[in-house]
């Protein structure tokens, strides 16, 4: 029996979702852009799509754009606004705590002459207000805060970072992959210009993204060669993958009230269980402001990957941090951006719950991870230490 508690790497897609993309793998394989019917038929679908994407998020559909996934989103959001608006200022604000996807990004416009603040966060991963506001200058033409940490779940004051940037006139992008269709997102009510999301995070496909655009806003498209996406994305429409997106999120936003709660009490059991059952271990992240699925754990004396590979021996999977940088041996920097130090960051496990995850999952996870944790603490001369001296 396998246990999957690494959602937010990648959720399996919903019966439903796949149900509704065959069609367009099997028979409905036109290419959107033509004109007979079964091409019209695949824009027809590609429409639908796109309208349920715009009223999850409470736009217009002709500001949903598609793409390849949310690191496309991400990069095209940055480099599109900072080529746009160099005429106007050159620095960019984000914080440290940011995907990768986005602090890359950064560092590649940072080697074409553009200035870069990383705000820092508190011990929950939040971000200063006040720090915002010190970093803006008059040359700041984009500020991209993401709407909650893939690694330690921590939710911004979206809606509050929202309105600075309107009332100073500041682009503002949101990376939202995680938070899509887990918790409410309003573009008009939080001042969002700008939002990135993937579909393979709410049980849809891999490999489809959108960038949400406001109307107005000045951004120049990444890839080049097509009229597509209303001449700002160019690439034949992935017609399944699209459609396969909107109807996850369609499913995600019905059910998204009802499933947060469901969510968010699995949760909430397995924090206590975990914190209770296990010593010198600790909650990363804000308690209250996380996204419903989000559990990540920080236990002494004992390094993540162990922990990791005796769970997967039980059939349990889980991770450390981010997929995106399973194969580094560095410490999370998410978690040392909260003041963690490097050996509490190497003893980290993410649990994410996803729709598919049941209370009787959770009950097995708190049955075997404390002896997990104890086998391999007793192999510790971490912990050999600090048992002699606090004897």
């Amino acid at each position: 029996m396998t246990i999957y508690f690494d959602n937010a790497a990648t959720t399996k897609p919903r019966k439903e979702v796949i149900d509704k993309m065959l069609p367009f793998i099997t028979e409905n394989y036109g290419n959107p852009s033509s004109i007979y019917k079964i091409a019209r038929e695949n824009k027809t679908a590609v429409d639908e799509a796109r309208d349920n994407l715009a009223k999850a998020i409470n736009a217009k559909a002709n500001e949903i754009y598609f793409t390849a996934g949310g690191s496309e989103s991400d990069n095209w959001a940055l480099k599109g606004v900072a080529d746009s608006c160099s005429d106007k200022g050159r620095h960019i604000i984000t914080t440290a705590i940011e995907h990768h996807a986005i602090l890359h990004t950064c560092e590649f416009l940072e080697s074409k002459g553009f200035e870069v603040t990383y705000l820092p966060v508190d011990e929950y991963g939040i971000i200063s207000i006040d720090d915002l506001k010190n970093a803006i200058r008059d040359d700041t033409i984009l500020i991209s805060v993401m709407f909650a940490n893939n690694e330690i779940g921590s939710v911004q004051p979206i809606k509050e970072i929202g309105s600075i940037a309107r009332e100073k006139g500041i682009v503002f992008h949101t990376d939202a992959v995680q938070a899509l269709g887990h918790v409410p997102i309003d573009v008009e009510e939080m001042n969002i210009d700008l939002l990135s999301a993937s579909g393979h995070k709410l049980y849809g496909p891999k490999g489809i993204g959108m960038l949400y655009i406001r109307k107005g806003i000045k951004i120049k498209p990444l890839i080049h060669g097509g009229a597509q996406e209303r001449n700002r994305r160019a690439g034949t429409e992935n017609v399944p993958g699209i459609v396969g997106f909107g109807e996850a999120v369609k499913l995600a936003s019905a059910e998204l009230e009802q499933e947060s709660k469901r969510l968010a009490a699995l949760r909430d059991k397995l924090i206590d269980g975990i914190l209770s059952s296990i010593p010198h271990s600790r909650l990363n992240g804000h308690p209250q402001k996380r996204l419903p699925g989000n559990v990540n754990i920080s236990f002494e004396f004992i390094e993540g990957e162990s922990m990791l590979l005796l769970l997967d021996m039980k059939g349990i999977c889980a991770s450390s941090g981010s997929a995106c940088t399973s194969g580094s041996l560095d410490p999370s920097h998410v978690l040392l951006a909260i003041g963690l130090p490097h050996e509490k960051a190497h003893g980290s496990l993410r649990l994410t719950l996803g729709h598919f995850n049941t209370e009787e999952e959770v009950d097995v996870i708190l049955k075997e991870l404390p002896p997990i944790v104890s086998r391999l603490r007793e192999m510790s001369p971490l912990y050999e230490d600090f048992i002699k001296n606090n004897k």
